[in-house]
């Protein structure tokens, strides 16, 4: 609960997860079938929220499945550790 008495959810309330982007395909289609090409690639470090995107095991890799859409925003600076 806020100082104003707003009622926060704890959903909302939780952090961004992080994750490095493994792979990206080739972009969406727009309303006139046109390819968008994404605007992250495969390196970049993202936000996402914590129930965003579909979990997959890939060579016994647990890895997330998301739409671009689902990407708060990329971390710029960020190097792979």
């Amino acid at each position: 609960k806020t100082a104003g008495g707003i009622i926060i959810p704890e959903t909302a309330q939780e952090k961004p997860q992080e994750g490095e982007v493994v792979s990206v395909g080739p972009g969406a289609l727009d309303e006139n079938g046109k390819r968008v090409t994404p605007e992250v690639k495969a390196g970049d470090f993202v936000l996402f929220g914590k129930w965003s995107g579909t979990e997959v095991k890939v060579d016994g890799e647990e890895l997330l499945i998301m739409k671009e859409s689902d990407i708060m925003g990329v971390l710029e600076g960020r190097k792979k550790k």
